[in-house]
């Protein structure tokens, strides 16, 4: 079994998501190629998890990309293409699995071999299922940042540089400016210890323990729709189906009832730490610790012992 990766970067480095799908390709037993486009440094890194890479020094606009991907689908020939389930990829994965007539699976969290076929697995209506999808022939798959691990550095295997030649007819739109909206950097997805505050925190003044928590942690600070819709945060930290997907180590949750729209988001999480006075609260179901009582009061104990952890540890 043969699979193409493609390695997104952000300009300067490859995306954790990204990485993630040499493991990916792993843990299928499968020969792994990853191809990365712009910069050459990014191969180099690539090719020292124990993969070869082809590069190429073509633009990173998703007509090129799309155009790159579907020369290179065609010469190798692959029974998986995997790319990270990113804005970027949502725009290329049905693209090149258009123009090239193959399936097109995404979002997937999970794969297994049964019969010499892979398995798809993904979630469904909110990720309130999860669905198990085979795909006859080559298959285009997204998958979601966090549903792997980090590769760990193997022998480097070597890059093949590659020219391409790309049609100006296959160049559709074209960048001639990019404008950046000023707004906080949060950089949820690859955050390690996330600690999210909901509805029940109460107040924006409450909210503000969320934060110290995720401060004293070395975290980052997710939250629910209604704090960002009461103006206690902003929507940059929003966790869930219409905010951003994550998978730390570590995921606290305050005063969250564990709806399906924020919990599709942080499923993946290894370690997840609820905390609601409601007992019956969806949250506790995909819990490993649930702790029942009043956020405000339990946030401030959490802090003062971590705080008192950390002293003891210098």
């Amino acid at each position: 079994m043969k699979a193409l990766l493609f390695i997104e970067t952000d300009g300067e480095k490859a995306i954790g998501g990204s990485l993630e799908l040499i493991s990916t390709v792993k843990s299928l037993d499968a020969e792994g190629i990853a191809i990365v486009v712009g910069k050459r440094s990014v191969a180099d890194t690539v090719a020292a998890f124990g993969i070869p890479v082809i590069f190429t020094d073509a633009a990173e606009d998703c007509d090129t990309l799309t155009e790159v991907l579907s020369q290179i689908i065609k010469e190798e020939n692959p029974d998986i293409v995997l790319l990270a389930n990113t804005a970027l990829t949502k725009d290329i994965a049905p693209r090149v699995a258009g123009r090239m007539c193959l399936g097109c699976v995404s979002d997937v969290i999970g794969m297994s071999k049964a019969d010499g076929k892979v398995i798809y697995t993904r979630p469904a209506y909110g990720g309130t299922i999860l669905e198990h999808i085979e795909v006859e022939g080559t298959a285009v798959v997204t998958v979601r940042s966090g549903s792997f691990p980090k590769p760990e550095a193997s022998s480097n295997a070597g890059v093949t540089e590659k020219k391409m030649e790309i049609p100006d007819s296959a160049v559709k739109a074209k960048i001639v400016d990019t404008v950046k909206e000023i707004s906080e950097a949060v950089n949820l997805e690859e955050a390690q210890v996330i600690v999210s505050g909901g509805r029940g925190m109460g107040s924006a003044e409450n909210f503000k323990l969320v934060e110290e928590l995720a401060q004293v942690l070395g975290g980052v600070v997710g939250a629910t729709r209604p704090p960002i819709e009461d103006g206690w945060i902003s929507r940059a930290h929003q966790v869930g189906q219409s905010g951003k997907i994550v998978a730390p180590k570590l995921y606290i949750a305050c005063g969250i009832s564990g709806a399906t729209q924020h919990t599709s988001g942080m499923s993946g999480s290894d370690y997840i730490v609820a905390i609601n006075k409601d007992e019956e609260a969806p949250i506790f179901e995909i819990a490993d610790v649930g702790i029942v009582g009043n956020v405000t009061e339990i946030l401030p104990a959490m802090i003062e012992e971590m705080k008192n952890a950390k002293e003891k540890a210098k």
